[in-house]
């Protein structure tokens, strides 16, 4: 895809996101939208292999959302993508749903890892890496994590057994939105400097807009040429982007947003898969 393509997609999947919590009432508004360019960027020619009509084919690249409270983003994504029908958007989080509140490979087809105990999905994506790097597949991994879930020691014990291991097929992602469900990052526990701490945890540290294609490309294109060390990309985003009321705002992260409202944004188109 290109620049505009990627745009486009990337407005689809926020829009089928919002009315996917909308039609439930509540939901983890703001870090599902922050991360919907990254995911756009993810699945639209970043990751190889990827096939919806065999989600667990060997030879794909995978990935990990630590931050698995997201999953609404991700669902709204595999969903354009053809992993399972768009209709399945409005049973989120509801009685026999296959689209839980947060990640679960056991119920949703294209989902790599079951996730949303935060603090514990960079050593799942490690593991994931290290295994390709024993059969020597050349698949890579992917890891999007949260920068309040960075706070956790367990990324810090995953992030030294990278660098010991030279997983240079582990690409993590931090959602850079600076704001946690009890205040901003700084205000909880700092994690500046963020750069810093990676490369002197023998990381490949990058830093990009994650709403910007453009500056995600140049990232990700670089972290490409270097091996022997696992990658981290830092991407500042906004929490809860596209959403007016809740945008840039510490009360998106678990929030109540009304059919209606999703309906006012978007001067009462609604999707074709909203019963």
């Amino acid at each position: 895809m290109n620049e505009n393509e990627l745009k486009a997609f990337a407005a689809e999947a926020r829009k089928n996101c919002l009315f996917c919590i909308g039609s439930l009432g509540v939901g983890h508004v703001g870090g599902a939208l922050s991360i919907i360019e990254i995911l756009t960027y993810l699945y639209n020619g970043e990751m190889r292999n990827l096939d919806p009509k065999n989600p667990r084919r060997e030879d794909r690249d995978m990935l990990v959302v630590s931050k698995g409270h997201s999953g609404p983003a991700l669902y709204a994504v595999l969903a354009m993508q053809g992993f399972f029908p768009m209709e399945w958007l409005d049973t989120l989080n509801r009685g026999g749903t296959r689209l839980p509140s947060h990640c679960d490979r056991n119920q949703t087809p294209g989902i790599d890892m079951s996730t949303g105990s935060l603090g514990q999905g960079l050593s799942a994506a490690c593991g994931i890496a290290y295994g390709a790097k024993l059969k020597e597949n050349g698949q890579r991994c992917y890891c999007i994590i949260g920068d309040g879930e960075t706070q956790e020691g367990q990324n810090w014990e995953a992030a030294m057994f990278a660098a010991a291991k030279g997983l240079d097929n582990l690409i993590t992602i931090t959602d850079y939105n600076k704001l946690q469900i009890d205040g901003t990052v700084e205000q909880v526990v700092g994690i500046e400097d963020i750069e810093a701490k990676w490369k002197a945890f023998g990381w490949d540290v990058y830093r990009a807009d994650g709403h910007d294609f453009k500056a995600l490309e140049k990232a990700f294109d670089a972290a490409h040429k270097v091996d022997g060390k696992p990658k981290m990309i830092i991407c500042d985003t906004i929490k809860g982007k596209g959403f007016p009321r809740l945008e840039g705002q510490v009360g998106s992260h678990n929030a109540n947003i009304t059919l209606d409202e999703v309906k006012e944004l978007y001067k009462g188109e609604v999707p074709a898969w909203l019963k």
